[in-house]
């Protein structure tokens, strides 16, 4: 089988999402940097950025049920005919076992986190800390508002060239995983920023969820060092509540790679040597990812839902294309 590719703008790519997509962090594949796969006769889209000899695809084929696994061995034929291999990242369970059933070696990579907004409280013990932290930036007199991009981009600027300098000087900033700000659909994308004395001191920015579980996106977040315990939090309180009065159902703190892992949530044909690397990741990989500390603030908001991801290698799974993930992602 051949197939073409067709040229796919971004605004068929955020049509895609809406009347398909079921990931939660399935906006991110219009990140810039990503290229589009559709094929002519099948009516939807996969994304993906070129990688050595491989094709690093995100997030699973966003299509409808009847043409995903069509749309999936299109792009299959797409990378023979381009000599590349496939690896996805970052897909649900369902796309799992789709995959599987194409001839992908499948493993769990991590997990996603999410929380349903209209019965969600920050009552009780459980949420004494949290609160005692959102209380503290509020009493430092932190101002949390809701601002167009365009109106706050160098005050944006400022505090990711602190926080990034705040890493050490050979961190870079990671993508293709993670969101972005700008570009031609930041209208889609919801801004929260905070200020101190009429300083931005830090922002968190959402983009939309579509699919079964819909919502907003707890996407980027940057502060700066000097930002004292609790501001972000305290952004995130606001966001959450205005999602809620808006009558939004959930909100999803998105994806941790090297957490969550089980042997449960495995499917069949899983690589055990991949199995002991994403293992040996979650116990020692801290320094080429903070999955401990990401995990600690997605629990301490108490989320009612926890859902494996999945990480699948067309063929035999290959730590060289491990390797070709953590590079693109700048990882590494």
């Amino acid at each position: 089988m051949t197939t073409v590719n067709r040229e796919v703008d971004r605004g068929e790519v955020v049509a895609a999402l809406r009347e398909s997509a079921d990931n939660p962090s399935a906006f991110l594949a219009l990140n810039a940097g990503n290229a589009y796969f559709s094929d002519p006769s099948v009516k939807g889209v996969v994304a993906y950025r070129e990688a050595g000899r491989y094709l690093m695809q995100f997030g699973g084929v966003f299509a409808s049920e009847a043409d995903r696994e069509r749309l999936l061995r299109a792009f299959l034929a797409f990378a023979r005919t381009a000599r590349r291999k496939v690896v996805a990242v970052q897909l649900q369970r369902s796309d799992a076992e789709l995959y599987d059933r194409c001839g992908f070696t499948v493993n769990q990579v991590g997990s996603s986190y999410a929380l349903r907004l209209p019965d969600h409280t920050l009552r009780g013990t459980k949420f004494m800390k949290l609160r005692n932290k959102i209380s503290k930036a509020r009493r430092a007199g932190l101002e949390v508002t809701e601002v167009p991009y365009d109106r706050a981009a160098d005050e944006l600027v400022d505090i990711d060239r602190e926080w990034l300098r705040s890493k050490g000087r050979h961190v870079k900033e990671i993508e293709f995983l993670v969101g972005e700000l700008g570009g031609s659909v930041q209208e889609h994308r919801r801004l929260l920023l905070g200020r101190l004395e009429g300083r931005a001191i830090g922002y968190i920015s959402y983009s939309p969820v579509y699919g079964s579980r819909p919502g907003w996106l707890h996407d980027l977040s940057r502060r700066r060092a000097t930002a004292p315990p609790g501001v972000m939090e305290a952004i995130n309180l606001h966001a959450l509540e205005t999602f809620r009065d808006e009558k939004a159902e959930w909100l999803h703190f998105g994806f941790t790679p090297f957490v969550g892992l089980s042997a449960d949530h495995e499917v069949p044909g899983a690589s055990g040597p991949t199995t002991r690397f994403m293992r040996f990741m979650a116990e020692r990989g801290e320094k080429v990812y903070p999955s401990a500390s990401q995990l600690a603030y997605k629990e301490k908001w108490g989320p009612d839902l926890v859902l494996p991801e999945y990480l699948a290698f067309h063929g035999r799974a290959s730590l060289p294309a491990v390797w070709q993930m953590l590079r693109v992602t700048k990882s590494v």
